[in-house]
């Protein structure tokens, strides 16, 4: 049975909304019955509504914002989504929580000692919040094949493919796989023979349990991964590709609906599906 809670609608704020996924995010959230917007934030706003810059028509005349904390304090939203960069996510997100709203997101270059501090402050605050390094759907099903496969094979590298506006490498995507195999095998790549990169960098970056992580950028690229298993006469290859941002979309939604009811930092979509 639906709680009152649960029937609530979420309002919902952007931030990064004029990016090419905020601009995704903001009309998810529009078209959702269950969600209302609250706000668009985005440093490179102009004076203009939000609906005329969209082409909407449930927001009438609200004009996007420079500031977030501004908009955080002025509209109060239940939770906020953040697509900016690496450079600006952590500080949005700790404004975020600080503001009492539940953040939810999508950029990637957060350490480990930044989602540590994150947890620890939505957990003052009886707030639930998710960083999420992929929402769509195949991508988590990539990972958690990889995971599976990770028992059977102890020789693997990733090969990420992004568009070459990415800020981050490798992707978020990349590190969470890695993260995932390692918990099925401690270590990849043991009896591999010494090596010597004549130019460095040509073996790509070595990520958690020694897998080998190379990251693509170039234009024509959304985000794609692939992850390949070696062994004795056969090669295993787990790729996932995005063809379109609205393959994404759904994950979102999902998470913002799903953290109202959380508690802490939850990192990974795979928690709540």
């Amino acid at each position: 049975m639906e709680t009152q809670a649960s029937l609530k609608t979420i309002r919902v704020a952007v931030c990064g909304a004029k990016g090419k996924m905020g601009r995704e995010v903001v009309k998810t959230v529009a078209n959702d019955p269950d969600l209302a917007l609250a706000g668009a934030v985005d440093p490179h706003a102009l004076n203009e509504t939000i609906n005329d810059y969209f082409g909407l028509t449930t927001e009438q005349g609200t004009r996007f914002d420079r500031d977030l904390k501004a908009l955080l304090a002025r509209e109060k939203p239940d939770v906020c989504v953040d697509f900016t960069n690496p450079e600006v996510v952590f500080a949005n997100t700790m404004a975020i929580i600080e503001a009492g709203c539940r953040p939810v997101i999508g950029t990637t270059g957060l350490t480990g000692e930044q989602l540590e501090t994150i947890d620890n402050a939505l957990r003052q605050r009886g707030l639930g919040g998710m960083v999420v390094p992929n929402f769509a759907i195949g991508a988590v099903l990539m990972m958690k094949f990889a995971q599976q496969a990770a028992q059977y094979f102890d020789h693997a590298e990733i090969m990420e493919l992004h568009h070459n506006k990415k800020a981050d490498a490798p992707s978020g995507t990349a590190l969470k796989t890695a993260e995932l195999m390692q918990q099925s095998q401690p270590k990849f790549g043991a009896g591999n023979a010494p090596e010597t990169e004549v130019i460095a960098g040509a073996r790509g970056a070595s990520g958690p349990a020694g897998i080998r992580i190379h990251s693509v950028r170039l234009p024509g690229f959304i985000a794609h991964q692939e992850v390949i298993f070696g062994s004795a006469g056969e090669i295993l290859t787990i790729r996932h590709d995005s063809m379109d941002r609205a393959c994404f979309m759904p994950g979102v939604a999902l998470a913002v609906k799903k953290t109202m009811s959380l508690n802490g930092l939850v990192y990974g979509l795979e928690h709540i599906l």
